[in-house]
């Protein structure tokens, strides 16, 4: 089988969504003729931590690593909750300490393209002789972190090497970039960077359509789209909740607030005697302050469950058996093109959606397609609740249920099949 080099920041035990992407790629590639190499950090700073993906790894793949320099763990010293949560890509924009602004300018400014610019250097001159040793000619990046591409662009300058850049993400236009407190002088940093990468990179790959559009502008290179998805596992039926449970699962944070959304129900709340005995918000996973605090002010309080992070494998219990699944995206153009991963497993779950994001968002094409659930913008009020309404009759009678379509598409197997041609 042809060897590809696999580069990545985020393997197990990291938790959350950045692991998932190519630990089930890496999982199902030799299915498809391709033999993947990893190379991952020996000793890394990870916000999150989940022990379940361990057991997704092929027991004999040949892992290489080498330390890495974290700067994380010197700003935990003044402030590691604070420390953590900036990691995480969680910035709270209100209220901020002083600290927080620190480590958000340091971050920002000092820290190009990100905190882990310094595994790029030792990992070129480590990687170099894997290479040699291991007769590898394609190498594959994955990003965020976006320094994990610069080790591609400067393998790419000593060597022969085939180097296909992942991007989980936008690079300059994803929702937190504005909120470092960059100078102009470290914005054009970025863009430089992010422009060396996509026109040296032999293939580019992205997770929606908006971003390709998106990096068409700056290059002339290949570029596909391979979204994230589910494992078939994914689709077995636990049972529902007996309370009209509306969850979210993963971070909320701060700029994806929908405002209108708890108006709403709080509305609902107090128009429907029997909306109000059932209603049920769970959030599984990090809720930011700004967002728990706008829930009260609306008069839900006494509705609300804060589960926090768990297992991604207890979050797919909580998510089966939710009566429906929220899923929200900053009210912004420079959001259209994020679409988050629990999209997919929300699919597999065959409950209702309930989206809430920009307008035009590519989540709304993709829900569509399926019939999984309705998609909404941050404004939207009439349409909304009576959507909720509907959903909470259905609940009552037992029969709140989708019948999703052509889901198969999005299955980590499909996925990877499509990977391996494109590579």
């Amino acid at each position: 089988m042809r060897k590809v080099l696999v580069i990545t920041y985020y393997w197990p035990p990291a938790g959350g969504p950045g692991v998932q992407r190519w630990l089930k790629f890496v999982k199902y590639l030799r299915d498809f003729g391709i033999e993947p190499v990893l190379y991952i950090p020996e000793n890394p700073h990870y916000p999150m931590l989940d022990d379940t993906f361990s057991q997704d790894v092929p027991t004999d793949i040949k892992i290489y690593k080498h330390k890495i320099k974290e700067p994380y763990r010197i700003a935990s010293l003044f402030s590691s909750k604070k420390t953590k949560r900036i990691s995480s890509g969680i910035i709270q924009t209100k209220n901020q300490s002083f600290i927080e602004k620190v480590l958000l300018w340091v971050r920002g400014n000092l820290f190009i393209p990100d905190a882990r610019k310094f595994w790029v250097k030792p990992s070129v001159n480590f990687l170099k002789d894997v290479l040699a040793k291991e007769g590898i000619e394609t190498i594959i990046t994955t990003g965020p972190p976006h320094s994990v591409h610069l080790i591609g662009y400067y393998l790419k300058q000593g060597k022969p090497v085939h180097w296909v850049a992942d991007f989980r993400d936008p690079w300059t236009t994803i929702g937190y970039h504005k909120k470092l407190k960059l100078t102009k002088s470290a914005e054009q940093k970025h863009k430089l960077l992010e422009a060396k990468v996509l026109h040296t990179a032999d293939k580019i790959i992205v997770t929606s359509s908006t971003t390709k559009k998106e990096f068409e502008n700056i290059t002339s290179q290949p570029i596909k789209v391979i979204t994230n998805g589910f494992d078939g596992e994914l689709l077995t039926d636990d049972g529902l909740d007996s309370k009209f449970t509306i969850s979210h699962i993963g971070s909320l944070l701060s700029g994806r607030n929908p405002v209108k959304f708890w108006s709403i129900l709080a509305q609902m709340v107090d128009e429907f005697p029997a909306f109000k005995e059932a209603l049920r918000l769970q959030f599984i996973g990090v809720v930011s302050d700004e967002i728990l605090s706008t829930i009260k002010e609306v008069g839900l309080q006494d509705f609300i469950e804060v589960i926090g992070y768990v297992s991604h494998q207890e979050a797919l219990v909580y998510q089966r058996k939710s009566q429906v699944l929220l899923l929200v995206e900053i009210d912004s153009q420079e959001t259209i093109g994020i679409i988050p991963g629990k999209l997919f497993e929300y699919m597999a779950a065959k409950r209702p959606i309930l989206g809430i994001g920009p307008r035009n968002w590519d989540v709304e094409s993709i829900v569509e397609e399926t019939k999984t659930g309705y998609i909404f913008e941050h404004s939207d009020d009439i349409e909304l609740k009576n959507v909720i309404l509907r959903w909470f009759e259905n609940y009552q009678k037992g029969q709140l249920n989708i019948i999703a379509d052509n889901i198969e598409q999005f299955s980590r197997r499909e996925l990877t099949r499509k990977l391996a041609e494109y590579i």
